[in-house]
């Protein structure tokens, strides 16, 4: 991502659950190296547990700061809507956030069920709850 902002690269994401569990360290290592806040929630975690693949993710995070001895705020918050409205209420002016994942869909896979979830109707909901 190109650096055409003056404030922080805050990146929210999680990895998808029954999909490539070799990807987590990874992801977790490049978020780690580009962000400034790092926040790390779930992405449809199907039928495993969220927080095995939040700890997948940590693998790389850890490593990420080890290698580059740099430091970012690293908050993990399983809940995805609470997540985001964490993530909103942490902006500064001249800040870009960054939710990666899911893009398009609208709903959220958890175990046996489907719950409609979108990304930016929680980043309205936030942001509408801030000007209250």
């Amino acid at each position: 991502m190109e650096n055409n902002y003056e404030g922080r690269l805050i990146v929210l994401f999680g990895c998808g659950g029954d999909r490539d569990k070799g990807k987590r360290p990874e992801m977790g290592k490049v978020a780690y190296s580009l962000a400034d806040m790092l926040f790390i929630t779930s992405d449809n975690p199907r039928t495993e547990d969220p927080l095995k693949i939040i700890e997948d993710i940590m693998i790389g995070v850890e490593e990420a700061k080890r290698e580059l001895r740099k430091e970012v705020i690293c908050i993990v918050e399983p809940d995805r809507r609470k997540a985001i409205k964490m993530a909103v209420s942490s902006l500064r002016e001249g800040d870009v956030l960054l939710i990666a994942g899911k893009g398009h869909e609208r709903y959220q896979i958890l175990k046996d069920r489907v719950i409609p979830f979108v990304d930016t109707e929680e980043v309205k909901k936030a942001l509408e709850e801030m000007k209250r």
